[in-house]
């Protein structure tokens, strides 16, 4: 699992949420190491866990000669209280990380296996996250 070696904060704010005002990612939405990829078509949160079982899916089909690369890194804690505990006495504990991603973000990337593989491979890491995602290839 993807985790800060050390955070400043222990807890962070929420942020907003707006789904009708969700901007464009504007940072790494292109292809830079592998020659197919997974980008983010709508917007979310992406926790350790999720990229963790996205990357053994991937791993799975890449075999040996496969390479993977993960373009987001989880630094952002959340947190929640337990089951069955009344609102109000203060915020939840730290469960975990996760990383907030925009549409056009890249955030696998997948190279040195055959388009076919890569095209499935990339197809279940996607149904592991959260949110909408498209296969992308080099031109």
């Amino acid at each position: 699992m993807l985790l800060p070696k050390k955070v400043k904060h222990r807890k962070w704010h929420t942020m907003r949420r707006n789904p009708k005002k969700s901007m464009v990612e504007t940072r790494g939405v292109a292809l830079a190491f592998g020659s197919s990829g997974l980008k983010a078509e709508s917007a979310g949160r992406i926790t350790s866990n999720q990229i963790e079982s996205a990357r053994k899916v991937m791993s799975r089909f890449s075999g040996k000669t496969g390479r993977i690369w993960i373009r987001v890194f989880p630094d952002m804690p959340y947190t929640a209280k337990p089951a069955e505990v009344g609102m109000g006495k203060g915020k939840g504990d730290p469960q975990g990380y996760c990383v907030q991603i925009r549409p056009g973000r890249v955030i696998f990337e997948l190279d040195g296996i055959s388009e076919a593989d890569a095209k499935e491979a990339l197809r279940k890491a996607g149904a592991k996250l959260p949110i909408k995602t498209r296969m992308i290839v080099r031109q």
